[in-house]
């Protein structure tokens, strides 16, 4: 009964960590997937091109990437940008994905 109390309190400490880094995001306990949208300019830019950058977070105790928008623009060749999306994925707090989506051209 003992090991079994243990496993439960370990599973809640460590369970929704991974989401918590990402202060934008709707983290879910079990599970997220979700996407937003942060900004239009419909001016005079066209939605040609695309391009994404990505952070993730393991256990909420490691997280590496730029999900900048400089970032983004640029792995899509984008001068003139014209939205910016976000999308993030979320299992079980053990694992968690933070992207932004820019287009533009």
């Amino acid at each position: 009964m003992k090991k079994i109390a243990l496993l439960v309190v370990a599973a809640v400490a460590l369970s929704g960590c991974a989401g918590m880094v990402f202060p934008r995001a709707n983290t879910g306990f079990l599970y997220a997937e979700t996407k937003a949208n942060d900004g239009t300019n419909p001016g005079n830019v066209q939605a040609t091109k695309s391009g994404e950058a990505c952070s993730t977070s393991i256990l909420g105790w490691v997280t590496t990437g730029d999900s900048s928008v400089p970032a983004a623009a640029k792995a899509g060749g984008i001068k003139n940008v014209h939205s910016v999306d976000n999308k993030f994925v979320n299992y079980v707090g053990v694992y968690a994905q933070y992207c932004t989506v820019v287009t533009g051209e």
